[in-house]
């Protein structure tokens, strides 16, 4: 099996990264393409995967066709190599808001698939969405598994869902790291130094997220653990609630959610 990406930004680069270090296929077997040659050069002395001309001759030459590119670019790159695309070809979409009927359109032919990735799958700790069309077999399925497993989890959705699981997992990142500076910035404000600010409220945060997935418990009866009758925790507690973390929260969910539908 041969793997083509097309893009090699951060994600594209995290699953090349992925696929190598799980052993899914030899490095010289992932063929890739981006119009920096700063990027591919650099690519190549970190990974050793065979770089090629242009997005035609990735799509010739490989059975996996990785579009790792920008939304406002997806048309003319489909149109591009569209004729490259036979019907046995695994094609995976990673961008919000363009469809499998909307690449199925264009192409006409292929196994069109939709994914979306976070962006902990650079370090290994990402979550991978991803949505089926009704005809596909259960060894694409699982060739397109393994891949997006070598950067963390995956979950499947049915594509109507795909962009309110983008919301929650793919926007939320830049939410999560806000919470945290603020909480770093609360640190400092105590006289913590910086470094330490940083890591007591990332490890906070990390383990928490940890101890959901771990335990089963509602997020709630975890909240409940900590917060004591009387205690300090319940004070912080009700000045967020005060302030509307809660309701902010939602809204910034929604507000990603309504940006990718009004594309």
């Amino acid at each position: 099996m041969k793997i083509g990406f097309i893009g090699t930004g951060n994600m594209g680069t995290a699953l090349i990264k992925g696929i190598i270090n799980s052993k899914i296929v030899d490095p010289q077997y992932i063929n890739v393409y981006d119009p920096s040659s700063e990027k591919l050069l650099k690519l190549k002395d970190e990974t050793n995967v065979t770089i090629k001309e242009n997005n035609v001759d990735v799509a010739n030459d490989s059975d996996v066709i990785i579009l790792a590119i920008k939304p406002n670019i997806y048309d003319s790159v489909l149109n591009e190599i569209k004729d490259a695309v036979t019907d046995n070809k695994i094609i995976i979409i990673i961008a919000p808001g363009i469809t499998i009927e909307r690449v199925r359109d264009i192409l006409k032919k292929g196994k069109i698939i939709r994914t979306i990735p976070n962006t902990p799958a650079l370090i290994g700790e990402g979550i991978t969405a991803i949505s089926y069309p009704d005809n596909i077999s259960v060894n694409d399925k699982e060739t397109v598994e393994n891949i997006f497993k070598s950067c963390g989890e995956i979950i499947e959705v049915k594509e109507n869902l795909i962009d309110a699981a983008m919301s929650v997992s793919s926007c939320s990142p830049a939410f999560v790291y806000i919470f945290i500076e603020a909480l770093a910035d609360a640190g400092v404000s105590l006289g913590l130094p910086r470094d330490i600010s940083y890591k007591l409220a990332s490890k906070a945060v990390s383990g928490s997220g940890s101890m959901v997935l771990n335990t089963g418990f509602h997020p709630g009866y975890l909240k409940d653990m900590v917060t004591s009758p009387g205690g300090t925790t319940i004070q912080g507690v009700r000045m967020l609630e005060k302030y509307g973390m809660r309701s902010a929260v939602i809204e910034a969910i929604i507000a990603s959610y309504e940006k990718v539908k009004r594309k």
